[in-house]
């Protein structure tokens, strides 16, 4: 039933009028009304010459007479209430439980798009902020993949630059040779190095203080500081020792790295690293300059003037010809739809505070000719912070993600205890349990929050067995699979036959749904979409649960229908959590 077509139909039946497709707007009837769907009237007056309930009533008879699915209308202020009947609903369900991949795109788009998340610093393990941005930007990928798209997951490492270099002048100082261990991972080992360096060096601005000499973040320049530089125009300059140093020490954090997201669940395809690509945007700078794009200022810099965009100037290359952060942007962006010459769009899953940077790389990319630029897109997502307050990498007071997903698992595992649910899991297997609980916990948690907003993470508030929570929905799913273990499948009902209570029919509407949704939350590039419907549909179910008989019901054919309903139900939510990087329980 198109309801749509049919509506553009009546209209011209009714008024001689010739209606768009985009004025036709037909949405949910809201919980406080009777009825299914509902028809926005006010957009149809200009054709109708009436008030908005004349019409909605000539509407509501016109599809009463003509639509054997439309059972019983009314009109509230110019919305057309549609009850649709049960058989249309049972005749949805039926269709829809036979699909093996319910509710992802049928066909592949063709459409290939890359999605950057992560791109972590070699000086510091992942902390809280990562992880924001690690689920966030899988979950993207996965809705756009259900969607019908190619999709490449990336990350472009930070390995190279005044950071890392102090980690391992700290190291060389103070290491002793320290290397990881089963105790210290190695993102880890270098990260407190990065903190000593930070811890030492304020020292000695502090016995320093006195001296006038200011470097290019207006601090007082070091002897620390100074080492850390030469160090950098070594690696630069290839320097032997120091380039064998840098790459043991950031093979240390890439193993640490992998360790966390494996435990995160966090995948990728494709790998960038600095290193290799800040030539490239260098090299692509100077061409540019010779084509008069950039410009020279009298020290040697080369600069990009985005005034007439409402920009300010942007420096793309300092006096002494070394490269800034957006020129290694640049080289990468260029090098990766070279790379992929079929890429059609490419997303950066990168916080707020970097808005300004991505306007002017697009603005750059564009000025430089390439057109794809117009496929570039920032996906900003507001900052995640802990009841204990904001996090600082210099000063070690960052959440790292490894111990919150450790307290994660922690928490998991005392509040399912007191509330007595793993009784009937044998002892081997509720350490799993407690992990899916609890990385469940973290990722609905921060999920479910609309991407542009800044967050406050609770991880007590997340392992709720109550609430807008993913062990709610995990709980829910479990206790659907106890009742499928239960029922004797080998009843058929009969659709015909059914009369459908208002909790079933709640149910099959929201199931139905599931296609849109996926379909919303890849446009918007939102999981809070999908975890707000797993949401809905785990409440819808839960009350059908709790007031309706699935295997006491009084006909076989309706404990088939019941236990069938229930199995869906179980599919979807599967699914929605799956495409959130959320396992379920078949026991909990």
């Amino acid at each position: 039933m198109k309801l749509s077509v049919i509506l553009q139909n009546a209209v011209s039946a009714l008024y001689d009028g010739q209606v768009s497709a985009d004025m036709v707007q037909v949405q949910k009837t809201r919980k406080e009304f009777d009825g299914d769907l509902t028809v926005v009237v006010f957009p149809l007056l200009k054709f109708s010459k009436k008030s908005p309930e004349e019409t909605g009533k000539e509407l509501g008879n016109y599809l009463q007479q003509n639509v054997s699915e439309v059972v019983v209308f009314n009109v509230v202020k110019g919305f057309l209430n549609l009850t649709i009947s049960d058989e249309y609903w049972l005749n949805q369900f039926n269709e829809i439980s036979q699909k093996e991949s319910y509710g992802f795109a049928e066909k592949n788009l063709g459409i290939t798009t890359m999605v950057e998340y992560s791109s972590p610093n070699t000086n510091k393990p992942l902390h809280l902020g990562h992880i924001r941005n690690c689920l966030l930007g899988w979950s993207v990928a996965e809705i756009l993949k259900a969607n019908g798209h190619n999709v490449i997951k990336t990350q472009i490492i930070n390995d190279r630059g005044i950071h890392i270099c102090k980690s391992m002048l700290a190291w060389q100082k103070w290491g002793n040779g320290e290397e990881p261990s089963d105790e210290k991972k190695g993102d880890k080992l270098v990260g407190e190095y990065y903190v000593e360096f930070d811890r030492k060096h304020k020292l000695e601005i502090s016995q320093t203080a006195s001296v006038s000499e200011t470097d290019a973040v207006s601090k007082p320049r070091t002897q620390l500081l100074s080492e850390a530089q030469q160090l950098l125009r070594k690696w630069e300059a290839k320097d032997t020792e120091v380039y064998a140093l840098w790459k043991k020490m950031n093979g240390w954090v890439y193993e640490g790295f992998d360790v966390t997201y494996k435990r995160m669940g966090i995948d990728f395809d494709q790998l960038y690293y600095e290193s290799d690509t800040y030539l490239n945007g260098k090299e692509i700078v100077l061409k540019g300059l010779e084509k008069d794009i950039f410009f020279k200022k009298d020290d040697g810099s080369v600069w990009c003037d985005l005034t007439k965009e409402g920009l300010d100037e942007k420096l793309l290359l300092r006096a002494d010809g070394t490269s800034v952060y957006i020129t290694q942007d640049i080289g990468t962006a260029i090098k990766r739809f070279e790379g992929f010459p079929e890429l059609a769009k490419q997303i950066y899953v990168v916080g707020s505070e970097q808005n300004y940077h991505f306007k002017v790389l697009f603005f750059i990319l564009k000025k430089l000719g390439y057109e794809w630029a117009d496929e570039c897109l920032h996906l900003s997502y507001g900052m995640i912070d802990l009841p204990s307050g904001k996090m600082k990498s210099r000063e070690g007071t960052v959440v790292d993600a490894d111990d919150l997903m450790q307290e994660m698992h922690k928490t998991a595992k005392a509040i399912t205890e007191e509330l007595s649910k793993v009784e009937e899991i044998p002892e081997n297997e509720r350490d799993e349990l407690y992990w899916m609980v609890g990385l469940g916990a973290l990722k609905y948690f921060i999920l479910k929050v609309d991407p542009k907003k800044k967050m406050l993470f609770d991880p007590k508030e997340s392992v709720d067995f109550h609430g807008n929570t993913g062990p709610f929905i995990q709980y829910t799913y479990a206790r659907i699979q106890s009742v499928l273990r239960k029922a004797e499948k080998n009843s058929e009902f009969r659709i015909q036959d059914l009369e459908l209570k208002r909790e079933e029919k709640e149910i099959i509407k929201l199931i139905c749904e599931y296609p849109q949704i996926i379909k919303e939350a890849g446009e918007n590039y939102s999981p809070a979409l999908i975890a707000n419907y797993a949401y809905e549909l785990t409440k819808s179910f839960n009350h059908f649960y709790q007031s309706i008989s699935i295997l006491a019901a009084e006909t076989d054919e309706l404990i088939a229908f019941r236990v069938a309903l229930s199995e869906m139900s179980g599919k979807v939510l599967k699914s929605a959590l799956g495409l959130l990087g959320i396992e379920v329980p078949e026991r909990m």
